[in-house]
C-alpha cells in the first residue's frame, strides 16, 4: 500500500531550524523525523511512499540522493578502508516519490497534487512528517476495512503539558475544576490516515484537508476514528525535539518497533 506523506510546511513553531532545513529533516538521533515515520510504515511492509514536497524541497531530495548506510547499521570495514560490508539495510527496498506541491500549498493542496501518483490504487495511507506512535498499524487497518468507510484517522490524547479549567458561571468566575488535558476526555487528530481513493471526490480547490473535505465525511457519516492511547508524539517545538530525542538516545524510543522482538521487547545488540 503506499504512504503519501506531507513534508512540505514551513514547520514555523520550530525556528531554530526552519529557516536553514524543512521541519521534516530534524534529526532525532542520527536520523530525521522523517525516516523514522517512514521507518514505521516500512516496518509493516508499505515501503511504496510519496513525499509531498515544499519548503527546502532540495534538502530532502539531496539527503535520499546521498543517503549514507552506515550511519544506523552495524558493518565491516576491511581490505585498507577498500571494502564495506552491511549487517542491515535500511531503505534498499523502498520506493520514493519525490513530488513538488508547492512552498505555500495546504494538506489538501498537497493530496491533490499527488493524486496522479496513485492510479490504481484503492485505497492508500497518508499522514504528516512529524509525529511518532507504537501504533498496531495492521490493528487499525483492519477497523477501517470492518467499516467500510473513506477515511479513518488515529484518534489520540494531546500531549501537551496545559491543564483544562472549568469555571461557575455567575459565581466571580470561581473555578470548579482543574486537570491535565492529557487526562482528560479530550481527543485530538493524530494523522495517520487511511484513504479510499474516493477522498479525492471531497476535496475542492484551495481547500484544507481537515477542514471543508473531512465535514463533507462526517455529514455522509464517512469518517472514522480510531482510538488510541498507547504512545503518541507530534514534533511542533524544540522541547517536543529535545523529548523525544532524550527517548532515542536513551534507548526507549517507542515508535522504534522495527527493533523490537514482536512482543515489543527490544533486541539486545
Amino acid at each position: 500500500m503506499k504512504v503519501v506523506l506531507f513534508c512540505g510546511g514551513l514547520g514555523m513553531r520550530l525556528r531554530e531550524y526552519s529557516e536553514t532545513i524543512p521541519k521534516p529533516m530534524v534529526t532525532i538521533g542520527y536520523r530525521p523525523i522523517l525516516w523514522h515515520v517512514m521507518k514505521y510504515y516500512a516496518h509493516f511492509g508499505h515501503k511504496d511512499f510519496i513525499l509531498c514536497l515544499g519548503h527546502r524541497a532540495d534538502a530532502v531530495k539531496n539527503y535520499f540522493l546521498n543517503y549514507n548506510e552506515c550511519a544506523s547499521n552495524d558493518f565491516v570495514l576491511s581490505d585498507g578502508g577498500k571494502k564495506l560490508d552491511l549487517f542491515n539495510s535500511d531503505i534498499h527496498d523502498w520506493r520514493i516519490t519525490f513530488a513538488d506541491t508547492g512552498i505555500n500549498s495546504n494538506i489538501g493542496q498537497r493530496l491533490k497534487a499527488v493524486e496522479k501518483y496513485l492510479e490504481g490504487e484503492e485505497e492508500f495511507l497518508a499522514n504528516y512528517s512529524d509525529g511518532l506512535t507504537d501504533l498496531p498499524l495492521p490493528q487499525q487497518l483492519e477497523h477501517f476495512h470492518q467499516h467500510g468507510k473513506i477515511a479513518s484517522f488515529l484518534c489520540v490524547r494531546p500531549n501537551l503539558s496545559y491543564h483544562l479549567v472549568s469555571l461557575q458561571e455567575g459565581n466571580d468566575n470561581l473555578v470548579s475544576g482543574i486537570h491535565a488535558i492529557s487526562n482528560g476526555s479530550v481527543r485530538i487528530n493524530g494523522g495517520f490516515f487511511i484513504f479510499k481513493k474516493k477522498i479525492f471526490d471531497y476535496i475542492k480547490e484551495k481547500e484544507e484537508l481537515v477542514g471543508e473535505p473531512f465535514q463533507r465525511l462526517v455529514e455522509e457519516k464517512q469518517l472514522i476514528g480510531y482510538v488510541y492511547d498507547g504512545f503518541w508524539a507530534s514534533m511542533d517545538t524544540f522541547k517536543d525535539k529535545q523529548q523525544l530525542e532524550s527517548l532515542c538516545t536513551g534507548g526507549v524510543a517507542p515508535w522504534e518497533l522495527w527493533k523490537t522482538n514482536g512482543n515489543g521487547k527490544r533486541q539486545s545488540r
